[in-house]
């Protein structure tokens, strides 16, 4: 069942815009496959979909432009396209995005296992980083800022 929902999803975010896990979730639906929206956010995070904008204030799910890229690759860009914003205080980052980007780049920042990262919390445009040791919180706010500003 999970394979069969997961590759339906994948034909449907290659043939539609959809650019939210309810909007996925009811399109399976129609399709004949229940998923709660946790079953899809899980989909969503195993597929390694990420959200890419369609306009100003719009985005949609797709599937990473390599198939199988490289985790700082993937984090790079998502941190290039997506956020506006890093700040941090004592051991606690929090990284700014656009609207509706932060579970994406979030989930990018768990996959890369950096050591000092011990855990993310994401809302729809913001994520807070969990640091540690103490001492690591500047060195990770300057490799994050800078990334944003790398044009290579």
């Amino acid at each position: 069942m999970k394979g069969k929902r997961q590759r339906m999803i994948v034909e449907l975010i290659q043939t539609e815009i959809i650019g939210t896990q309810e909007e996925l979730a009811l399109r399976l639906r129609e399709r004949g496959l229940e998923a709660a929206q946790a079953t899809v956010s899980r989909d969503i995070k195993e597929l390694g979909l990420c959200k890419v904008p369609i306009s100003k204030d719009e985005s949609r799910y797709a599937l990473p432009a390599d198939p199988a890229p490289r985790v700082s690759e993937r984090l790079r860009g998502l941190l290039r396209d997506t956020v506006t914003q890093v700040d941090y205080s004592v051991n606690l980052v929090v990284v700014h995005t656009l609207p509706g980007h932060a579970h994406a780049v979030a989930a990018a920042f768990d996959s890369s296992h950096w050591e000092e990262v011990i855990g993310t919390v994401a809302g729809d445009d913001t994520i807070l980083l969990v640091v540690k040791p103490l001492e690591a919180v500047e060195g990770l706010v300057a490799k994050i800022n800078g990334w944003l500003h790398d044009e290579s």
